[in-house]
């Protein structure tokens, strides 16, 4: 019988690439790829170390499969094995701790361990690139890493610490890797990495690659999920409204207040992101952008939240990430002064995701009568597809024949408010 091998991924879209190319390594290997709260000869957490809240996922998470399987092999790998050795020192219930750099050789390690050999994790080979697509078993939509580690160290953040330096893929291997995974029939590639902006190989930056990877033709198209505002000039905006670029950017935002970005030691004022913004719906109106902020850093006054939330309500966000500031041992931030109490970040956190709600409402309502591209992820319901569009909505529609991973066109008529999330209602475009 196949063995099978279970995968819990928390945090970042760069975890989760990475963690769809490890289940694909096994699956061409034979084996079966099972639920993580199944029963496993082997479970693979990786972790996250964003915030104190992650922290404790990780930390819970890795507790779970020896209760459930006692003689199944655990991996721990990800960005709280950086952060946390002694956590791991004193664990018995994790056989093997694979740090970022060498988390690609997973695959080699179990095969080797299941033929009675022992491969020490620091032993195997560091390769952050090492990661390819597989055939379109768990996703419709495929991840390319492009970079990774980041050189800002932003005064709140502890992914440099345990990601390590900014280092970018070589442009010749993510040609040949963006050809592979079109080969498989994947239709949506999204770009992945820690700051991809920073994306520097030889005299090709990020615009450089942008330019390069558009020009492949198909009848797919690429998507940027998470980037930082610097470093994207006149090159990157003139290539809005390309065809096969999504009119969508998750820009990462932070605080709506100037005092607290110089605080926070980001790399763009307001009004640098502010002018970035404008430009970018100069050439396509209706441009989506969706964001991160982040609400009770040490120092927030109510004046710098109620700049946060004009800011929300400033730019229309299609959708408003908010969390709470989380001190990390070893940031500046940690020891700077007036820190803020949990129970008031949490108030701050529900006032932003509320008006964040309030604008995701009022953009959804704008793509009434428009057109989308949906990519077909699932079925909700019989006779019911679901997808995203090319602006990013979650987009449900009646289509008994549809198939998973094509793209259909899709009228909206309807902004779902029941839920805790909204969707948009479509109907089928027969052309």
């Amino acid at each position: 019988m196949p063995r099978k091998i279970a995968f819990e991924t928390l945090g970042c879209r760069l975890n989760q690439s990475e963690s769809d190319s490890l289940s694909a390594q096994f699956i061409e290997g034979g084996w079966n790829v099972v639920d993580f709260k199944d029963q496993a000869d082997v479970y693979v957490v990786n972790t996250c170390t964003v915030t104190n809240k992650a922290d404790r996922t990780s930390r819970n998470t890795l507790g779970g499969p020896a209760r459930r399987s006692p003689n199944a092999v655990v991996i721990a790998t990800g960005c709280f094995v950086g952060s946390a050795r002694e956590f791991f020192e004193q664990r018995q219930d994790v056989t093997y701790v694979v740090e970022n750099a060498k988390k690609s050789g997973i695959f080699a390690l179990v095969d080797a361990h299941f033929k009675g050999e022992i491969i020490p994790p620091d032993k195997l080979p560091s390769d952050l690139f090492a990661f390819t697509n597989g055939p379109r078993l768990l996703h419709t939509r495929a991840h390319i890493k492009i970079q990774d580690g980041c050189d800002n160290f932003c005064s709140f953040c502890i992914i440099p610490h345990v990601r390590g330096p900014a280092k970018s893929r070589p442009l010749s291997d993510i040609l040949e890797e963006i050809q592979h995974t079109l080969a498989l029939g994947y239709r949506e590639i999204i770009l992945t990495g820690v700051n991809i902006s920073r994306y520097q190989d030889e005299n090709t930056n990020f615009e450089a690659l942008l330019e390069t990877i558009l020009q492949i033709p198909g009848d797919h198209r690429f998507r940027i999920p998470s980037i930082e505002p610097e470093n994207l000039g006149e090159r990157f905006l003139n290539l809005i409204g390309h065809p096969r670029l999504c009119p969508h950017l998750h820009l990462c935002l932070q605080s709506g207040s100037p005092r607290i970005l110089l605080s926070m030691r980001r790399e763009y004022t307001l009004e640098n992101y502010r002018n970035l913004v404008q430009e970018i719906r100069k050439r396509s109106p209706a441009f989506s952008i969706t964001t991160d902020v982040i609400t009770g850093f040490p120092g927030e006054s109510l004046d710098d939240l109620e700049a946060t939330a004009r800011a929300i309500r400033e730019f229309g966000y299609l959708q408003t990430h908010v969390f709470k500031y989380s001190r990390r041992e070893g940031t500046e931030a940690d020891s700077m002064p007036f820190q803020i109490d949990e129970a008031e970040k949490t108030r701050r956190s529900q006032y932003l995701h509320q008006v964040g709600q309030e604008i995701q409402k009022r953009e959804y309502e704008l793509l009434l009568g428009q057109t989308q591209t949906v990519l077909v992820e699932s079925f909700p319901s019989p006779g019911w597809a679901k997808g995203i569009g090319e602006n990013y909505p979650p987009i449900r529609f009646y289509h008994p024949e549809a198939l998973r991973g094509d793209f259909y066109m899709v009228k909206i008529i309807e902004v779902d408010t029941r839920g805790e999330t909204l969707h948009l209602v479509g109907e089928r475009i027969t052309l």
